[in-house]
């Protein structure tokens, strides 16, 4: 006697073989094809074509495009930038405009999501990618370094001349989405400062926290130095790229420094850059502090990915690169 179990079994192979027969499926995916379940391919986003689509990759046969959109998603939009190099097929699903859209609404969030909509509008053809390729943006994948030197003269031991130094150090800058970013002059290494550049950041490692915008291509950036004397740092930078849509440069405008009263702040971690928006350049509010204006270390910001920052050439000794040019 032929069990309930065996007779249902049967019932499924038949259908599972009617389905091959009739070719609804091209690809064969092994997990879905243990159930005789068969999966029409899609062509890729943007593909013109009304024709059957057939990968002839290994990939794309085992990987469904469900979880490469997934996989999409949860890159940086410069690794889909490079991921969209690999394939005709990865390039097409990348230029899915879910992807740009995202990346932008984040990477301009202070604007507010109404303003990045009119802007897309406005100024990019309504287009997610064109607005991220075109539109000046403070990059938060990595830290902005300024590498700057000066000679000092030491003093002479039994020698008939004085000896020469060079002395190197570095400004670093981190900024984040929120408007907020972290600064740290010192003369370590990239590789060094990377470690406690955050928000975690302990007193010993002298890392200062500030509020900056962004307009256009112009920022500006204020932090507050803590102590008996309050003194308020000022940036004026402009964005800029060696390539389209990179902004992996930053010139130093202009550096400035000046008093502020105890009563105008109550805090490091207040917005000291809306107290400081209206001051003029000579401008302070503490008469033990004067207003400077420094005509020193001004040298460009060059970007440095976090996946970057153990090769970087900036890691490099004096001896080795006594000047650096930003480009």
């Amino acid at each position: 006697m032929t069990s309930d179990y065996t007779v249902k079994l049967a019932v499924e192979l038949e259908t599972a073989a009617r389905l091959r027969a009739s070719q609804f499926i091209v690809p064969q995916r092994p997990w879905l094809d243990l159930y005789g379940i068969n999966v029409k391919p899609v062509a890729p986003f943007g593909s013109a074509s009304s024709k059957l689509f057939v990968d002839p990759a290994l990939i794309h046969r085992v990987l469904p495009d469900e979880l490469l959109f997934e996989i999409f998603s949860r890159m940086t939009p410069y690794t889909m930038g490079r991921a969209a190099c690999v394939c005709r097929k990865w390039r097409y699903t990348i230029r899915n405009p879910v992807f740009w859209r995202n990346a932008c609404l984040k990477t301009w969030q202070v604007a507010g999501v109404v303003e990045n909509y009119k802007a897309l509008q406005l100024k990019y053809d309504g287009s997610w990618r064109k607005m991220w390729l075109l539109r000046p943006r403070v990059r938060t994948d990595g830290i902005y370094v300024s590498r700057n030197t000066y000679i000092r003269a030491g003093v002479a031991e039994w020698k008939i001349t004085n000896p020469v130094h060079i002395v190197c150090y570095y400004r670093y800058m981190r900024f984040y989405p929120s408007g907020r970013f972290l600064y740290k002059n010192s003369s370590q290494k990239v590789k060094d400062v990377t470690k406690c550049l955050n928000f975690r950041a302990s007193r010993a490692d002298c890392v200062f926290r500030g509020n900056y915008t962004l307009s256009e291509d112009k920022v500006e950036a204020a932090l507050l130095y803590p102590g008996t004397r309050p003194t308020v740092l000022r940036f004026r930078l402009r964005l800029r790229g060696t390539t389209q849509g990179a902004n992996n440069r930053m010139d130093l405008l202009a550096l400035l420094t000046s008093g502020v009263n105890d009563s105008e702040v109550d805090g490091p971690d207040e917005d000291i850059l809306g107290v400081v928006e209206r001051w003029q350049d000579d401008e302070t509010h503490n008469p033990d502090v004067p207003a400077i204006s420094h005509k020193r270390g001004l040298t460009p910001f060059v970007f440095v990915p976090f996946e970057e920052v153990e090769t970087s050439v900036l890691n490099l000794p004096v001896e080795r690169m006594d000047f650096y040019v930003p480009g």
